[in-house]
């Protein structure tokens, strides 16, 4: 689907953190069918990433004096006033742990935690709204925290952003939608014990034709499925891949799609 414009609280850009910014081009490259544009920054790699000339991302290197970052996804979310909205995560308890910094005519950034420390960023529109498709194949369809204390969650994020929190009828776990005028957009799961030492994060689905194959896929270019291919309910068919440098993110089949 093609976007013109996002409203305040929607996903509406991903970023990749990686520690060989080649080997991630060439990875999801091959992968999801994407292009890359190598951007010139004065200091180390980055690339906006689209599907028929349509910016999807950016992917860039981190710097080897941070070396101790995991290669890592980061969701976007658009707002209409960064100063207030940096002012509404400070008072609902979240940090602030980069900018707001002004990126050429292009927008204003901030990447910013929640109180339990799952990160994500904040991007108000200049020039460039964010991605231009969704919802499509090979294209970011879904959004989905992972946490411990749910209810300290949706109290901090409906402070934030104009999202309600509704329950939804998930089979052995507890899970709920993010909505925005009655809109899903996106969920909240809570991490489970036995799942092991997982910290509070967001995880980015991106929509496939055929998620077992995919998962093949994905495992023959150097990843690692971390969730094989599993049915949800009325929803699809997902699965969780770690790429070949650590970084994670989901791919689902939709039922509807």
């Amino acid at each position: 689907m093609k976007i013109t414009q996002y409203a305040q609280g929607h996903a509406c850009w991903v970023e990749l953190a990686n520690h060989d910014w080649q080997a991630a081009k060439t990875f999801y490259q091959a992968l999801f069918g994407w292009d890359s544009v190598d951007m010139p920054i004065p200091e180390g790699h980055f690339s906006l990433f689209n599907l028929a000339g349509d910016d999807l991302g950016a992917m860039y290197q981190i710097p080897e004096s941070e070396s101790q970052i995991p290669s890592h996804w980061r969701v976007y979310f658009a707002v209409d006033d960064m100063d207030a909205s940096i002012a509404a995560i400070q008072a609902a308890g979240g940090q602030v742990h980069m900018g707001p910094h002004i990126v050429a005519d292009a927008g204003v950034m901030a990447q910013v935690s929640d109180p339990q420390g799952a990160r994500f960023a904040l991007w108000q529109a200049k020039n460039h709204i964010g991605a231009r498709r969704q919802g499509e194949l090979n294209t970011l369809c879904w959004v989905e925290l992972a946490c411990k204390e749910p209810r300290t969650e949706e109290a901090f994020y409906c402070k934030i952003f104009p999202w309600t929190n509704s329950p939804s009828d998930m089979p052995d776990i507890e899970y709920s939608e993010w909505q925005v005028d009655g809109q899903s957009i996106g969920g909240m799961m809570t991490i489970m014990p036995e799942w092991g030492d997982i910290s509070p994060h967001w995880l980015l689905y991106f929509a496939v034709a055929d998620c077992d194959a995919f998962a093949e896929k994905a495992q023959a270019l150097g990843a690692q499925v971390c969730i094989p291919p599993s049915d949800i309910p009325d929803v699809g068919r997902f699965s969780v891949i770690a790429d070949a440098q650590g970084a994670t993110f989901a791919v689902i089949k939709l039922n509807q799609m």
